[in-house]
């Protein structure tokens, strides 16, 4: 396996951490910070890509559509905050479970219902229909823009949670609600703000995976699952640690599917490196996790107190 090949699966590693940390920031507000186990989250993520669709089929334009994936779904986190979660904050986390896997099941059914049971698809923008040279190879102008939007997210979140007074109020409501309630502070509306902009950050992730995976009914499902594998491995309730642990994760992910059948084949037989190959690639990033928690529960980067 020569160098070209593995700095491609590198940069699809970073590029498929940068997704799963769009995903990761929006539930680690929800999970880590405001201690509300939400496994909707991923059916966010696949609302906000249908909306995408939908909008693009409707105007031709991905911005439109990159707008109306993150519309919808704040404006559907905010319906889904008032009518249903708000009523759970102060319920054992068993509930938070049992009533947003009942979401889950609604909206994939719902999908279904509204777009029907065939894959949709979301065209690469014509400005990132292209590709960039480097590393001696060509590379997808549109994986770099998710790279990018990764980043920018990266940086606005840790500006939001450590740079701003709306970051402090959230970081105090999670330790002390009753208190910061008490200097007048309306922790509903608080609640209901982070997590509608978690289901934005959901919608975003969506949007930008459309070019590059088929959108259909129960897509959230997989993604949830290595998101709250970030989570775990950065520290729960760190934005800093869901981004590293992203990165992680993405890397790992993806540098094994690429180079353990080929490295067991120098081992095994080649039926056999290719049938183990790729079930021991999909088992490494929670072998990864089991690890980290073996050493350090509390995750890679943990929240700091303050």
């Amino acid at each position: 396996m020569n160098f070209a090949v593995v700095n491609s699966q590198l940069l699809n590693g970073l590029q498929f951490g940068a997704l799963l940390f769009l995903l990761a920031a929006g539930l680690t507000l929800v999970f880590g910070i405001m201690s509300f186990v939400n496994l909707a989250h991923g059916s966010l993520y696949m609302l906000g890509a249908y909306f995408a669709v939908t909008a693009f089929q409707l105007t031709g334009s991905f911005a439109v559509a990159v707008l109306a994936a993150i519309g919808g779904c704040v404006l559907l986190g905010i319906v889904i905050e008032r009518i249903a979660v708000s009523r759970l904050y102060r319920r054992h986390h068993l509930d938070h479970v049992l009533a947003t896997f009942g979401m889950v099941l609604f909206f994939n059914e719902a999908a279904r219902i509204i777009w029907g049971p065939q894959p949709q698809f979301l065209p690469v923008p014509a400005l990132l229909d292209g590709t960039v040279d480097i590393f001696g190879l060509s590379y997808p102008s549109y994986r770099f823009a998710i790279i990018a939007a990764g980043l920018m997210v990266a940086a606005g979140a840790h500006w939001l949670m450590n740079g701003t007074r709306l970051g402090m109020l959230i970081r105090a409501g999670a330790v002390n609600p009753a208190m910061v309630g008490a200097l007048g502070v309306n922790i509903r509306l608080l609640n209901a703000m982070l997590f509608a902009l978690g289901a934005g950050m959901a919608g975003l992730a969506g949007v930008m995976a459309g070019p590059i995976v088929a959108v259909q009914s129960g897509m959230g499902e997989t993604v949830l699952i290595a998101t709250l594998v970030v989570i775990v491995i950065g520290g729960i309730g760190s934005v800093r640690g869901a981004f590293l642990g992203a990165l992680i994760v993405g890397v790992a992910d993806t540098l094994g599917r690429a180079l353990l059948p080929p490295l067991l084949r120098q081992v095994l037989s080649r039926d056999i490196a290719d049938a183990a190959g790729p079930a021991l690639a999909s088992m490494l990033i929670y072998v990864l996790m089991a690890i980290i928690l073996a050493f350090r529960p509390q995750g890679l980067f943990p929240a700091r107190s303050k």
